[in-house]
């Protein structure tokens, strides 16, 4: 496991920008898997300069996104299609028929989870996985439970990743309640998996990650037995890692 140690969230982003943008001039056809959130956002940013100056094509390449809410329409300014259009694929010069999210409104859920299998299956392996981390050690929306969950299914979100994205929302009571998401074994099935974490309210989750036991009660834990992961994290999110 490589760690990388940033100055702060421009430099974490840079840096992440940069391990992305090789990966597609070393081979301009690959698979990316793709995060939403607000640690990827300066990533993407990034990216989108580079490409505008003409540094990256985006032409070839096909993204696979981690998750998407249940019930919500592309459209809709919450959904994470909504957010992967206006942080990334409008500004680059992607194919959007060879961008995929889950099917949000897909309202029978075994459909919506083996519909999106069945792309990752024929459109993978995923060359490099981007994540961002949860406070409480969920990737993807893979939350703590008593087992590693393997393929795309529909979670229930906890009340604790409710709190966290009622901020987006107009009120609690419109933020979804479930979730389409990767399993931890699409996840690993990744070639690459690039994690970037920022701020000091992730010190003590990452620290857990990257040192604790692998329990399905920190998802992120599992990261531990890939053979090719890389974190890129600023230096308030690795204050409490001694090096």
């Amino acid at each position: 496991m490589n760690i990388y140690k940033a100055k702060n969230y421009q430099d974490m982003s840079r840096k992440a920008a940069n391990i992305i943008s090789a990966q597609i001039i070393m081979k301009p056809n690959c698979v990316l898997g793709l995060a939403t959130g607000s640690s990827p956002v300066g990533t993407y940013r990034q990216l989108i300069e580079w490409y505008e100056k003409g540094d990256l094509d985006f032409s070839q390449v096909t993204s696979i996104n981690l998750d998407e809410y249940k019930g919500l329409s592309p459209e809709n300014d919450q959904s994470y299609r909504y957010f992967m259009n206006t942080n990334l694929f409008d500004h680059v010069n992607i194919d959007k028929t060879r961008t995929f999210v889950p099917n949000g409104l897909e309202p029978d859920s075994q459909k919506a989870c083996n519909d999106y299998n069945q792309i990752i299956q024929e459109k993978g392996p995923i060359d490099l996985q981007l994540l961002g981390l949860g406070h409480n050690g969920h990737i993807g929306f893979n939350e703590p439970g008593e087992a590693f969950e393997k393929e795309t299914h529909c979670v229930d979100l906890t009340e604790s990743t409710i709190e966290a994205n009622k901020r987006f929302f107009e009120s609690e009571d419109d933020v979804p309640k479930q979730a389409y998401t990767m399993g931890i074994k699409n996840i690993m099935q990744a070639k690459k998996i690039l994690v970037v974490v920022s701020g000091a309210d992730k010190a003590d989750i990452l620290k857990e990650v990257l040192y604790g036991p692998i329990t399905p009660e920190v998802p992120a834990s599992i990261l531990q037995l890939h053979n090719d992961v890389t974190i890129v994290a600023d230096e308030a999110a690795l204050s409490k890692i001694d090096k």
